[in-house]
């Protein structure tokens, strides 16, 4: 087994030695490695509490320590360590609780109990040593054998790992991602160049990585370390929303995280944009600043510049479409769908015979869905081969229930595959299709719609449906907007309300918060009306209300199921009503007795609404999909979680893509409506109060809207129309 000293003794310190057996962990910390856990000391009957800092402690170790005894005046006596020394289990029942603590893949405890019982004190002999003979205990089979071989080989190698992170004061936490990716390689990856932990690994940052490299001794003006601090400062700026990013600003952000010359700055960013990592463009308008030149992370500038090449190129090709007089065909669909369009939805309808690419947008109840299905019918008429998809799999599944038709999110449209290297349906192979219609397309990134869009065959038909008055997409670009912007495709802007959409108090409120009026609503939810509006000033109280209404008073008035059908949206992650503390508290009142499963601080139990937080298209799950856990496996380290249409299995070190979705981000419940929405709007969420953040929340509520605050943080968010600003040059580059 692996002994380490853990950190030096202070001085003065009276240090005495202590050995026992690891029974039970009582709290450990993930990041540094502070544990509090009782250990079975030989010869005494009680169980002896220790506290100090310990790599991964599994309970069945057998620990050698020194430190000091002291008394805490509310814990009582403990041994409080500074050096510790892992031996392996001296006895059977040892042996068992450590093989069975769950470190090992493949052994849990009635496997542990089995395989000690078989081989005795020789259990961890004939593991190292001799691992066949696993085959003479009942359950394990060939396929285990060969999953406990390389468990019991990683976790060595990943103790290793953690040593060196502890050593160098990082959480060890990351010590299974870190070897996952680099192997028995990691550590010396980590001392050679720990900055590409940043660009490699998923959850580490440059900060951390730099935290590595100053305790490796790397100077601050190391090249390796500008480099990485200038892409670190473009991806915090891609986060935000930015395709580019001006390049005297970028240098001074850059500057304020490096703590250098801004002139070893520009060296840097001379370095990348030669091996071509960044793209550094002029600005040519007559007007432009030389220091707003705009600096790219080269995929972004890849894809900016394809998806207005493509574009350009698609409104210039024939269309692919039989003969057909528009008039007559919009005579044909009304009489076959028995109703008369109106003059916006059948403008609609006889562009989509028209033009190449059209989009269409329009706030709720204002006939979006009606001119689809009547597009729909006119095509499917003309024997054309029509193609439907939107970006989330909620959006694409809504999508197939109101037409009736196929709809795929984009990623399974363009047959995303990583074994196979990325989309497979691309420019060398596109859509069989003459008319593509996409749904909700102010979610699409620039990213997503370059992929898109080499996807479209020159004489096929792009329709977007969207609606530009929602939240920006959570990726980088602007991409609806800036193509209406634009003024090269045709825009049809809906604006009527229909007669039975004005039944409901949510999409008149919509329309009103979208023009800059305070809602209409209901004092209480006492009768069957859809939108309300709690009054509460106090921010814990704002929290009591919302448990209250998700747990008792919406199913009861309403008949809504707590877990699936009511959806807390929230503004921001922090604070007493950000998401962060809403889950808690939510999981507590829905969930308080489940089993489940504690990963750093993070509480995971059974039948938990989740949701992933990470494209992994490994997993064909994406950010913002969201399921329910319905299976925790300690013995195979997984958790199997089940979204819409699938069940996905996640091992324990991959559940940092998962968060728990009781109460989710405005931003993340894009593209996605849900039979009821609670939202709190306090004052404390003022820097995010945005008119089309309100909009966005209020119009994922399909039955009930219940927004509980107070009144100047409404109004303050609803008079805020000043959308934050992206830095994109769409616009530009499909004029030119």
């Amino acid at each position: 087994m692996v002994g380490f000293q853990a950190r030096q003794a202070p001085a003065g310190i009276m240090v005495v030695e202590l050995q026992g057996q690891l029974e039970r962990i009582t709290f450990s910390n993930e990041d540094n490695g502070f544990t509090v856990a009782q250990l079975k000391v030989k010869g005494q009957r009680q169980l002896t509490t220790i506290v100090g800092h310990m790599m991964a402690p599994r309970p069945g170790e057998r620990l050698r320590l020194k430190g000091e005894w002291s008394n805490h005046p509310k814990y009582g006596e403990q041994f409080t360590f500074v050096d510790h020394e892992i031996l392996a289990p001296a006895t059977l029942p040892g042996m068992e609780k450590y093989l069975g603590s769950g470190f090992i893949k493949g052994i849990g405890p009635v496997m542990a109990k089995r395989i000690v019982r078989q081989f005795g004190p020789e259990t961890f002999e004939v593991i190292e040593s001799d691992i066949q003979r696993l085959a003479a205990v009942e359950g394990i089979g060939a396929k285990r054998i060969e999953m406990i071989r390389r468990a019991w080989e990683e976790q060595k190698q990943i103790r290793e790992v953690m040593l060196f992170l502890q050593t160098h004061g990082i959480s060890t936490a990351y010590a299974p991602k870190i070897f996952k990716q680099y192997g028995a390689q990691a550590v010396t990856v980590m001392q050679e160049n720990p900055y590409r932990l940043a660009a490699d690994i998923f959850g580490i940052g440059f900060l951390t990585a730099d935290r590595i490299a100053a305790k490796l001794g790397f100077e601050k003006e190391t090249p390796a370390r500008l480099e990485a601090g200038l892409l670190h400062t473009l991806h915090s700026m891609s986060q935000e929303g930015h395709v580019y990013y001006p390049l005297a600003p970028l240098l001074e952000k850059s500057r304020e995280i490096l703590e250098v010359d801004q002139e070893l700055i520009g060296q840097a960013l001379s370095r990348l944009a030669f091996r071509q990592e960044i793209m550094v463009e002029d600005r040519t308008e007559p007007e432009a600043d030389p220091t707003q030149r705009a600096v790219y992370l080269t995929g972004y500038y890849l894809a900016e510049t394809g998806v207005a090449k493509r574009l350009q190129v698609l409104l210039q090709a024939q269309q692919q479409l039989p003969f057909v007089e528009p008039e007559k065909a919009l005579t044909w669909v009304q009489e076959r769908l028995h109703l008369t369009l109106a003059p916006q939805q059948a403008a609609a309808v006889t562009m989509s015979l028209r033009q190449k690419v059209l989009i269409i947008t329009g706030g709720p109840g204002t006939g979006k869905t009606t001119i689809i299905n009547a597009i729909l019918k006119i095509w499917n008429r003309l024997g054309a081969n029509v193609m439907m998809a939107a970006p989330t799999g909620r959006a694409a599944k809504r999508m197939s229930e109101v037409t009736g038709g196929e709809a795929k999110t984009i990623h399974r449209l363009l047959e995303y595959s990583q074994q196979k290297g990325g989309f497979q349906v691309t420019e060398s192979r596109t859509l069989p299709c003459d008319l593509l219609i996409i749904d909700e397309a102010s979610m699409i990134d620039i990213l997503l719609m370059h992929h898109l869009l080499k996807a479209v065959p020159r004489g096929a038909t792009l329709i977007f449906v969207g609606d530009a008055n929602q939240l920006p997409s959570v990726g980088p670009g602007n991409v609806f907007r800036d193509l209406m912007a634009s003024g090269t495709i045709p825009v049809i802007a809906l604006t009527d309300i229909f007669r039975q959409a004005q039944e409901s108090l949510i999409i008149v409120n919509a329309h009103r918060i979208n023009q800059g009026d305070l809602p209409l609503w209901q004092p209480g939810p006492d009768k069957l009306a859809d939108f309300f509006f709690l009054e509460q000033q106090d921010p814990q109280e704002v929290q009591r209300v919302i448990l209250e209404l998700v747990k008792e008073r919406i199913p009861k008035r309403f008949g809504f199921d707590p877990v699936e059908d009511i959806q807390v949206l929230t503004p921001m992650h922090r604070g007493i009503v950000g998401a962060a503390s809403l889950n808690q508290a939510l999981q507590q009142e829905l969930n308080p007795t489940a089993p489940g499963l504690d990963r750093g601080g993070r509480m995971f139990k059974l039948n938990d609404k989740v949701m992933q937080i990470k494209n992994n298209y490994d997993k064909e799950v994406f950010n913002g999909d969201i399921g329910r856990i319905i299976k925790i496996d300690d013995e195979m380290q997984e958790v199997v979680i089940a979204f819409d249409r699938r069940t996905v299995s996640y091992d324990f070190s991959e559940l940092d893509e998962i968060i728990l979705a009781y109460a989710i981000s405005v931003h993340k419940s894009q593209g996605s409506e849900y039979p009821a929405v609670v939202v709190p709007l306090v004052t404390q969420h003022y820097m995010l109060l945005q008119r089309n953040l309100i909009y966005t929340a209020v119009t994922r509520g399909k039955k009930l809207v219940v927004l509980v605050g107070t009144k100047k943080a409404l109004i303050l968010g609803i008079k805020n129309d000043k959308t934050r600003k992206r830095f994109s040059l769409l616009g530009r580059r499909l004029t030119l």
